[in-house]
């Protein structure tokens, strides 16, 4: 499909577009670019939201403001946002009506020209943009033209539209944007893992993870996932996809045939080799993924899986991890203080997330709390008692933490701060450096949203590594990185 057939196909088409912000805005944009009729929807009405409204209009799209959004006569297509749940009254609408719904996602792939850059996609509850931009990485070192794209980096309506000449592009793909999307088809794919999130917009976790793995329908060449979570090999037992497809595990043993993992310190791969029950090809060395944390090179693993399916030699693989930096709020290490290490992962912002990060250190003091979002906490904490020196609890549903510490780690001595102000945060790195001793690890992995102190994660782990850099101010022998 051209450029100009899509023009035909939207020209003086109906499109209500539900939301703005980051997707619904450059989706009215384009859609009126090609000509379709477009009214935007959206919950609320702030400052914020007219303004762009009054771009929006002076672009020729209608824009409809306030609760309660309806559908309006005559539309022909809803384009949604992931922020619109799909129990929202206008999407019954859509349905009664047999109107279809798209996300951003699903018009991005339908606006693709001949010969465009296929799509190696990632998604998972945990891990996924570190995951791509590692991905993005290895294919730069292999000389490839790529973007890191989807909720990351380049949008996809830009990486489509834009008039680059990628390559081949490294998708994120979250749980919202893939319940929208019935003919994604990327060349390869991986679900790095599956725990439960976002249950309140997907009803249960049979259905969230039914919208995970529809990233693997009609796949080309490779169904890449973790062999420590079977629910993600279910998912590809489950897919219906190009004949030849294979599915690709990733380890972090010992590799079985079709598997890639490691052995003796080194990144190896038996899938991609033309032996797979007799050879095996070394990738990288663990010392090439920063940080060499467990739950790390398992991302390096699945980014080495889907740059390998795409025909990346090993030698790209190790450059491209060599030059990977993570991003800022995510195993972060900050400083060492009086031989104490403080690590900054609030991206943590999940009970999966924070127990793959509590794996990486022992002894720990903890410090976490914020938003639960209806998460049990008994089995992380379960699981990390071992590890713990202390904890220090912060945020609106700490006690929920206290509660579960106190089930399964009574012996763990705990400080809950009893505050949610910003300025709980330095006082939590104070008590974490009292309670820590030499050669611990202060660790920030909330387990919790941050919504309740913070305006995200970001201000949540600028405001720790400030508290972490004005403690190091006070102490000669800190050390910073």
């Amino acid at each position: 499909m051209t450029r100009g057939h899509v023009g035909e196909e939207f020209a003086g088409k109906h499109v209500t577009v539900a939301g703005l912000g980051v997707s619904g805005i450059p989706a009215a944009r384009v859609l009126r670019s090609l000509g379709a009729e477009v009214t935007v929807v959206n919950d609320g009405e702030d400052e914020r939201a007219r303004r762009q409204a009054a771009e929006l209009e002076e672009l020729g799209a209608a824009v409809r403001l306030g609760d309660g959004a309806t559908l309006p006569e005559g539309t022909e297509l809803v384009v949604t946002t992931p922020g619109w749940r799909p129990d929202k009254p206008l999407f019954a609408a859509a349905a009664a009506a047999g109107v279809p719904v798209w996300g951003d996602v699903e018009l991005a792939w339908r606006l693709r020209g001949p010969g465009a850059a296929p799509w190696l996609a990632v998604t998972g509850t945990n891990g996924k943009t570190t995951t791509v931009r590692m991905l993005a990485s290895i294919l730069e070192a292999a000389g490839l033209r790529t973007a890191a794209v989807g909720n990351i980096g380049v949008s996809l309506l830009d990486a489509v539209l834009g008039g680059e000449p990628y390559d081949v592009l490294a998708v994120e793909l979250s749980s919202y944007q893939l319940h929208w999307s019935t003919s994604v088809r990327p060349h390869s794919a991986a679900v790095l893992n599956l725990a439960p999130d976002h249950l309140d917009w997907h009803g249960s976790m049979e259905a969230y993870a039914a919208d995970k793995g529809r990233i693997y329908e009609g796949n080309e060449v490779a169904c890449v996932y973790n062999t420590a979570d079977p629910r993600t090999e279910e998912l590809v037992r489950r897919a219906d996809v190009v004949e030849g497809c294979r599915a690709i595990g990733f380890t972090l043993g010992a590799p079985a045939p079709s598997q890639l993992g490691v052995v003796d310190g080194v990144l190896v791969d038996r899938a991609f080799v033309p032996d797979r029950r007799r050879q095996a090809q070394e990738l990288a060395e663990v010392a090439d993924v920063d940080p060499p944390a467990p739950h790390n090179i398992a991302n390096a693993l699945a980014a080495a899986a889907l740059a390998r399916a795409y025909g990346v030699e090993p030698g790209a693989v190790r450059d491209g991890l060599r030059a990977f930096r993570p991003d800022p709020h995510r195993i972060e290490h900050v400083a060492d203080v009086e031989e104490v290490a403080y690590v900054d992962d609030s991206k943590a912002t999940n009970t999966h997330a924070a127990e793959a990060s509590l794996n990486a250190y022992d002894p720990v003091v903890w410090i976490a709390g914020g938003l639960a979002k209806g998460a049990v906490f008994d089995e992380l904490v379960a699981g990390s008692a071992k590890r713990l020196r202390a904890a220090v609890l912060i945020g609106a549903d700490r006690h929920l933490i206290r509660e579960a510490l106190a089930r399964h780690a009574p012996d763990v001595p705990v400080v809950d701060l009893g505050r949610t102000d910003t300025g709980a945060m330095a006082a939590a790195v104070g008590e974490a450096a009292r309670l820590a001793r030499p050669g611990d690890t202060v660790l920030l992995a909330p387990a919790c949203a941050s919504m309740d102190m913070f305006t995200n994660y970001h201000a949540r782990g600028e405001a720790f590594a400030a508290a972490v850099r004005d403690l190091a101010a006070d102490r000669p022998a800190a050390r910073e990185r």
